[in-house]
């Protein structure tokens, strides 16, 4: 291992505090060589490349050996020559294997990292949403990025390295023992001071490197919060900038001062890297010279012992440190495997059946709902603080029970935090209910496979997300296959065709991140246009108007009457004008119905959905009046 090669070989470490100090999970190491099981043949051929190469380290000096007793001590010109060109044959032939050794190095490791990252995006894909709620979305994609780069190192830079160290020192000693075991023996008495030196370093640089991983996990979530657009917008509406400044630098700081110390303990290995070979070569002359001049050496072997001992030098040191590199690597592999073992908690059961395009009856009975406890969805490792076991969650919603009928419309409402959404969430299995059935066509949505329930139900939320990404884009995803005239006649739909039309570019304007281009109403409408591309019999709709001024609410309601023609719909409305004529209202409080009915029903009833309908008409007629005055 070379001198350069040092620094990073120690910075591989666990970037999470909360498992760093954890060991290597039982079955870890099993589970990676089922990895390499997937490329026996280009390891298998990696490895006898890597043979080669070591090999050759030893073909150099004993040429030189032979060019200097034979050639250059008796004048032999033309041995002198051949020898020279064989050196020069060697070092071609090293080059080329050299080459090898790198692509197949390559072939493998990316090999490697496509598949871990393939495997686990996909896991994380089909996490159930509390899972997201809860796990930190720059040390997700860490895992995915920077561990699948380390665990990549098991089978490139530490395999290459350890089999190449393992044959160069066998192959060098065993040639510098037969050229004079005396200076051999005493060149190695210098080997303890490189272990040591190593193991220092080792030991100070690992901790210093978690520190140092960990302040920029920070410094990258800081940013990643702050530059989006949410969080640009609640920075400059806030005006927090000399704080936000201030905050960074601090961060920033402590990355620095914590480089700072990693350099001058690096700096200090490297010169006793480079102080241990001078020490050596000193000693190589010093006693070989003397034998020279005894002659119990020749020439050629002094000189040939001087090359072969910067030779076995490196090997030795990389050797002294296989087992920090294999750990590092093996703790990368750890944390990989530690999201892919984190089970789901909605998984799609065997035997699951698919439900039928057209299923369009929705049913709760007797549904019963408590968000699972956090050690059951996430990892601590994957969270933005540290937390503790938490107990039982407190149930929030109990004995929920209706009936939406083919074609009919239910409305919830009711006030904030009495647990409207998370009924919308049990209808597409975001969650899974505790007690109680959720059932769509007839059908538990428990027994039916996950792709076709989605393809039933559709959802529009107040906050509809958008890609960064153009309207086709967008709206292709809700239907990959739609042309551009489905696309358009969706739009029109969606009461939007007009100002897709007018843009320069139609539709392959970007919307830019999360569809900040565009206004809230316009992005609601586009919304409704991806619902209206997918053509869901069941359609969800969680207060889709809220926040939108009365213009852009009146556009979105248009485009909203549009969509759910014909559907089966349940509705979470802020406004209770727009849920007037629904077939059935249900009054939701404290996770319980408290009322159900019609609008008219209701109003007679003068219970708590009376109360709402009045309080929200005094504050619709204070907002009028409010209006009329400015």
């Amino acid at each position: 291992m070379s001198v350069s090669g040092m620094g990073p070989a120690f910075r591989h470490m666990r970037t999470d505090r909360s498992v760093a100090d954890a060991r290597v999970a039982p079955g870890t190491v099993r589970r990676v060589l089922g990895y390499a099981r997937h490329q026996r043949s280009l390891i298998a051929t990696f490895v006898a490349i890597i043979v080669l190469d070591a090999s050759l380290v030893v073909v150099t000096p004993l040429l030189i050996k032979r060019i200097v007793d034979d050639g250059i001590v008796p004048g032999d010109g033309d041995l002198v020559t051949t020898l020279a060109l064989a050196i020069a044959g060697v070092a071609l032939v090293s080059a080329v294997v050299a080459v090898l050794v790198g692509w197949f190095s390559s072939r493998i490791g990316e090999n490697l990292i496509y598949r871990l990252r393939v495997e686990l995006f996909a896991h994380v894909q089909r996490m159930s949403l509390a899972f997201f709620t809860r796990t930190q979305t720059g040390a997700l994609v860490s895992r995915l990025n920077n561990d699948v780069v380390g665990a990549q190192r098991a089978f490139t830079s530490t395999l290459s390295g350890t089999v190449a160290n393992s044959i160069s020192v066998v192959v060098v000693g065993i040639t510098m023992l037969a050229l004079s075991w005396q200076v051999t023996l005493l060149c190695l008495l210098l080997f303890p001071i490189l272990l040591t030196a190593s193991r220092w370093v080792g030991t100070k640089l690992s901790a210093l490197t978690r520190e140092q991983m960990d302040g920029n996990a920070d410094l990258g979530n800081t940013m990643t919060e702050r530059f989006n657009v949410g969080g640009a917008l609640l920075l400059k509406l806030f005006g927090r900038r000399d704080e936000e400044d201030a905050l960074f630098s601090g961060k920033a700081a402590r990355v620095r001062d914590l480089g700072v110390r990693i350099s001058l303990i690096t700096r200090i290995f490297t010169a006793t890297l480079m102080l241990v070979p001078a020490l050596a070569t000193a000693l190589v002359y010093g006693v070989g010279g003397h034998l020279v001049i005894d002659d119990t050496l020749t020439l050629g072997t002094l000189l040939a012992l001087a090359t072969l001992l910067l030779r076995l030098l490196g090997p030795l040191q990389g050797l002294a440190n296989v087992r920090i590199d294999v750990m590092t690597a093996l703790v990368s592999f750890d944390r990989i495997f530690e999201v892919l073992d984190l089970p789901s908690q909605v998984q799609e059961k065997p035997g699951a059946t698919a439900l039928p395009r057209s299923a369009s009856r929705l049913e709760f009975d007797g549904v019963g709902f408590a968000y699972p406890r956090a050690e059951d969805i996430s990892l601590a490792s994957l969270e933005v603080v540290t937390r503790t076991t938490s107990g039982p969650s407190a149930r929030v919603l109990d004995d929920i029970s209706f009936v939406a009928e083919p074609g009919q419309m239910v409305a919830l409402v009711g006030p904030s935090g009495a647990g409207k959404t998370t009924i919308t969430h049990l209808v597409a299995r975001l969650y899974d209910v505790d007690a109680g059935a959720v059932r769509v066509g007839g059908q538990d949505v428990r027994d039916v496979t996950l792709e076709s329930l989605e393809e039933v139900v559709g959802y529009v939320t107040q906050d509809a997300h958008m890609f960064h990404d153009t309207i086709r884009g967008n709206l292709g995803y809700a239907r990959p296959g739609a042309t551009d005239a489905e696309m358009l006649a969706a739009l029109e739909q969606a009461h939007v065709g007009d100002l897709v039309r007018r843009l320069p570019e139609g539709l392959d304007t970007v919307v830019g991140d999360r569809g900040y281009r565009l206004s809230g109403g316009e992005r609601q409408r586009l919304a409704i246009a991806r619902l209206l591309l997918k053509a869901p019999p069941i359609v969800v709709l969680d207060e889709a108007t809220a926040h939108l001024d009365s213009e852009s609410e009146r556009a979105v309601q248009q485009a909203l009457d549009t969509a759910l023609a014909g559907r089966t719909s349940l509705v979470i409305a802020h406004r209770l004008s727009t849920v007037r004529h629904a077939d059935q209202i249900l009054v939701v409080e404290a996770g319980r119905i408290r009322e159900r009915g019609t609008h008219a029903e209701l109003m007679a009833r003068e219970g708590l959905y009376a109360d709402l309908a009045r309080t929200q008409l005094i504050d619709d007629l204070r907002d009028d009046l409010t209006d009329r005055v400015h």
